[in-house]
C-alpha cells in the first residue's frame, strides 16, 4: 500500500465498458512526511469516495483489481482508504 493526495479528476465519455460507473482519480504519490514524492501522479480507481485535496491509501498492480466489484476490469491502481490521521 502506498499514500497519495488526490490532485484532481478524469472524464472519460469513451472508456473500457468494465470501467463504467467508477470513479477515476489523479493522485499524486506522497511520502510519511505528507511531501509530493517525485514521481508522476497516477490516475486511480475510487473505491470509499475520495475527493481532491484528501490524503488516501492505495494500491497497485493485482491487488488493485481485487478492490473493485468487476474483477475482470483493467485497473493498475485503486484507493481503497482515506487517511484520517497519521502518527
Amino acid at each position: 500500500m502506498e499514500m497519495g493526495i488526490v490532485v484532481g479528476r478524469v472524464t472519460a465519455t469513451r472508456k473500457d465498458e468494465r470501467l463504467v460507473g467508477t470513479k477515476l482519480l489523479v493522485t499524486q504519490p506522497i511520502g510519511l512526511d505528507g511531501i509530493p514524492l517525485d514521481s508522476q501522479p497516477i490516475i486511480t480507481v475510487d473505491t470509499v469516495g475520495a475527493g481532491i485535496g484528501e490524503k488516501v491509501i492505495f494500491v497497485k498492480g493485482s491487488m488493485a483489481s481485487r478492490a473493485i466489484q468487476n474483477k475482470e476490469a483493467p485497473v493498475d491502481a485503486a484507493i481503497v482508504g482515506i487517511i484520517d490521521s497519521l502518527e
